[in-house]
């Protein structure tokens, strides 16, 4: 007799975690099952056109063990205009899918939430730490809030164990938003003003990021329902040095060169770009004993994992 492979519904397959997550899986002996919102004609896949209050996810759901949700609403051009969109798919479109997930016996939840339910700094204090009251920043940041609390309440309500993971920037092939712009910014040789920053910044490698939640589904624990966890590469450096282990992964220099702080940063808001003013110039230090304290260690060094970014983009 055959043994079934288990199975695993992935959110978001297609997007750039997606991508990486769903290979790892399937390496590791899960039957994967792609949700996406339009038909790609990939197996395993089905068709889940929107996520919100009201999607109906029976027939995703049907014998699924696991369920790794990395769908959600990130970016919107004019943000303080969408938190009802935010909201309704971060925050109840997140509750909406686990509460199906529950009823229909999924025994395992992981949930991709953001550092950014804690702030965007935490300058002059102590690193994040799972333990920390969360201020969320920003729409996104508060809708990701609103879906952790939402699930907490449901672990304690069901008996399916639930995994949320806030990561920071993640980094790697295909990544979009703020990794994107450095790469192409170092890539084509532009003099950067960030020579004088002095912050330290936690990044995670797309591969550690898929590497915890492939540990997470095989290691669930046996005592709680509920469990958070900040994930991250070993090294947090500074922006300017980021910078210069991304010129040495591309085989260039970078070119860096100084401007006060405290001029930049009003330079960027005064340009409507509070959020890069606050990437590029704060502090974003995370401890990540917990997760470590699983028994999982990140797969890669932020050197390999910057080189693992360029390489896959040059093919």
């Amino acid at each position: 007799m055959i043994e079934r492979k288990p199975v695993v519904l992935v959110t978001g397959a297609s997007g750039f975690v997606g991508r990486h997550v769903v290979p790892m899986l399937a390496r590791d002996g899960w039957s994967v099952r792609r949700a996406v919102r339009m038909a790609e004609g990939l197996d395993g896949e089905v068709v889940i056109p929107s996520i919100g209050p009201d999607t109906v996810w029976d027939t995703a759901l049907a014998d699924v063990d696991a369920v790794v949700h990395l769908a959600a609403r990130v970016h919107h051009k004019r943000e303080e205009h969408a938190a009802d969109l935010y909201r309704m798919i971060n925050s109840a479109g997140t509750l909406q899918l686990a509460r199906s997930a529950a009823q229909a016996g999924v025994r395992q939840f992981i949930f991709i939430s953001t550092v950014l339910v804690h702030g965007r700094s935490n300058a002059g204090r102590a690193p994040f730490s799972e333990e920390d009251t969360l201020t969320p920043h920003g729409v996104y940041g508060i809708s990701k809030a609103e879906a952790e609390a939402g699930l907490k309440a449901l672990a304690s309500e069901t008996d399916m164990k639930i995994s949320t993971i806030r990561p920071p920037l993640v980094y790697g092939a295909g990544a979009k938003g703020n990794f994107a712009l450095l790469t192409r910014a170092v890539s084509l040789g532009l003099p950067l003003p960030l020579a004088e920053i002095h912050n330290q910044r936690a990044f995670v490698a797309v591969q550690n990021l898929s590497s915890f939640i492939a540990y997470r589904l095989a290691h669930p624990d046996p005592n709680s329902n509920f469990e958070t966890f900040l994930v991250a590469d070993k090294e947090q450096i500074s922006t300017p040095e980021f910078i210069s282990r991304l010129a040495k992964a591309s085989g260039t220099r970078p070119k860096l060169f100084g401007m006060s702080p405290s001029l930049l940063s009003s330079f960027l808001r005064i340009i409507g770009r509070q959020e890069t003013s606050d990437s590029l110039l704060g502090s974003l230090e995370l401890d990540i004993s917990k997760a470590t304290g699983t028994g999982w260690r990140p797969q890669v060094s932020l050197d390999e994992g910057l080189r693992l970014a360029l390489a896959a983009q040059d093919t």
